[in-house]
């Protein structure tokens, strides 16, 4: 039976490579540098407690649900992932990986097991993702596990939906 959150229990998924899990207060400073909520940064840890308590609030309210990217071998943080603003449309996979952590190949990893859990889990018809036109390593990313451009948005955006 398909679920939408929340759960009884935080969904942690994983392979080889990566975990992803619930996101921790502890956690919060080690992702400050890349903590958002409605596109606005967090410049204080104060900032990113507030967001990641808006972050909880919509998981629990069933309109998102959002991962920590876990190192298997370090056990770091590395970055962040989950779906974001409901699933009315589908699923906004969206994705975030700390700067010392980028061209790794953690992302990868974590797009396909959120990709699969959007799929099996929340029973998702469609996954997309928004990015710019000019990140073009965000682009190769998504093309390489799947995704395909659907539309241009406005200011530079594009749209790209999982095939």
């Amino acid at each position: 039976m398909l679920q939408r959150p929340p759960y009884n229990l935080f969904p942690t998924i994983s392979d080889s490579r990566i975990t992803l899990s619930e996101i921790q207060p502890s956690d919060l400073e080690d992702l400050i540098e890349i903590c958002f909520y409605d596109g606005v940064k967090a410049s204080t840890v104060e900032e990113a407690q507030a967001m990641q308590l808006k972050i909880d609030a919509d998981y629990r309210s069933g309109n998102s649900i959002h991962w920590g990217i876990r190192d298997n071998e370090s056990g770091r943080l590395v970055g962040t992932c989950g779906y974001y603003r409901g699933f009315e449309k589908g699923g906004e996979l969206g994705c975030v990986l700390l700067p010392q952590f980028r061209g790794q190949g953690f992302m990868t990893p974590a797009l396909q097991l959120a990709s699969r859990f959007g799929r099996e889990t929340l029973g998702l018809e469609r996954i997309y993702a928004i990015t710019t036109n000019s990140n073009l390593k965000a682009i190769a990313l998504l093309e390489r596990i799947g995704f395909y451009k659907t539309t241009d948005l406005e200011d530079e955006a594009v749209e790209y939906e999982l095939k």
